[in-house]
């Protein structure tokens, strides 16, 4: 049995749109909901020991949505990166931004830069946004880089991709939880998930509250970690 705290854990965010149909309510208001529990969840699970958290908040297939619903994520992205970002500040963590350039407003990518900037003092542990972000494609890009740098087709192994994703510095995945009762990895990680844990939740992301973590970490206690020997 695990008797440590996961390095890193992945939160698959899902059910905003289900737990605003719910309450009578339209789908942004999930969205914000769901924004004031990544807050909440993150934050208790680094006050619990946990050194890197990383959230699943817009796949590259979420442009799919109507131009409205895109619109009022697009805002609340932006005002993580800005208006909110003291939040980071205030609590000593990193925030690193993972995910495709391709079609993120450049109001959005300038944000992503400072925000990264100005966070990257902070040693309280560090929070990678999946933002359009595809597990699939992070590995394409890191072949292409691999390709582009020259080199040899057999001297590419698994460690030089993985030197050639988004974010080399974050870690392997521990654990990957994901609520509303969905049992699948949606293109998430795909490469650092390879022995995660997984974990799938009955509930709806904007209810997942502090509490949860205490259980979540409860239930990794107990797996025990196996990585193919």
């Amino acid at each position: 049995m695990a008797d440590f705290t996961p390095r890193h854990i992945g939160f698959i965010v899902d059910g905003n749109r289900r737990w605003a149909k719910k309450h009578g309510l339209p789908a942004y208001e999930g969205h914000l909901a769901g924004y004031n529990a990544i807050h909440e969840v993150t934050k208790a699970t680094f006050d619990a020991g946990v050194e890197y958290v990383s959230a699943y908040i817009f796949s590259t297939e979420n442009w799919k949505r109507s131009e409205d619903e895109v619109s009022k994520l697009m805002g609340l992205v932006l005002r993580l990166l800005t208006s909110d970002l003291h939040i980071f500040n205030d609590n000593n963590i990193k925030l690193k931004v993972l995910g495709s350039l391709d079609r993120v407003d450049k109001k959005i990518l300038k944000a992503i830069i400072d925000a990264e900037a100005q966070t990257a003092d902070n040693t309280g542990g560090t929070l990678a946004v999946c933002f359009n972000y595809g597990g699939q494609i992070e590995i394409a890009d890191a072949v292409k880089k691999i390709v582009q740098s020259g080199v040899a087709s057999d001297e590419i192994t698994p460690e030089l991709i993985e030197n050639n994703l988004y974010e080399p510095g974050l870690p392997a995945l521990d654990l990957i939880v994901r609520s509303s009762g969905e049992h699948r990895l949606s293109n998430f990680m795909l490469w650092r998930s390879a022995y995660a844990e997984l974990l799938f939740l009955d509930k709806l992301w904007p209810d997942m509250t502090k509490e949860d973590v205490t259980d979540i970490l409860k239930e990794y206690s107990t797996r025990a970690r196996r990585f193919g020997g």
